[in-house]
């Protein structure tokens, strides 16, 4: 027997709009503060927020995190692309609420940098995507990458404490 709290479930209309106004959310930011920083900065320029750690720095990248993968552009907008659908199945699948908020926020930073490389220079499938937050000696990021990254670790909670996408728990039998 399982003794853990329900999850919190969200009928489907309801889901319909959480998961559009928390995509929409999350691209708008994205996209919106890219073509800010590309129309009051210049490229390479770096604006110091807090002195030694926090700056904006305008870049465009070509590659993955930490610019892995320069010259393969077009293999990160097949990953982003093959990563879209995935995700958006297993929203139309999940029914608990952490699982579609975690979910929402994937697809949405997911489809702000797919944007990025379909749209943007130098071409179709290998345009650069624009990074603009640096913080400390980290890396250089923007919007979307901070939205995938957050939903990744929402999801790696979800996984770990084995709450399905239906709102059902992992049974001890399940984790075996």
């Amino acid at each position: 027997m399982n003794d853990k709290k329900p999850a919190k479930l969200v009928d489907d209309r309801c889901k319909k709009g959480l998961m559009a106004l928390v995509v929409v959310l999350v691209y708008a930011a994205d996209q919106l503060s890219k073509a800010v920083v590309e129309r009051t900065m210049e490229l390479g320029q770096r604006i110091e927020v807090i002195d030694g750690f926090f700056r904006w720095f305008y870049i465009l990248n070509p590659g993955a995190a930490f610019s892995f993968g320069e010259g393969h552009t077009w293999v990160f907008t097949l990953i982003q692309s093959v990563a879209v659908l995935i995700v958006i199945v297993a929203l139309v699948r999940s029914r608990a609420l952490w699982w579609i908020l975690s979910l929402a926020t994937l697809l949405g930073g997911i489809l702000g940098n797919l944007t990025d490389r379909l749209f943007r220079p130098p071409g179709f499938g290998t345009g650069h995507v624009v990074d603009f937050i640096s913080v400390g000696n980290f890396a250089i990021f923007n919007i979307a990458d901070a939205a995938i990254c957050c939903a990744m670790v929402g999801v790696i909670l979800l996984t770990l404490v084995g709450l399905k996408l239906d709102g059902s728990y992992e049974t001890k039998a399940e984790k075996a």
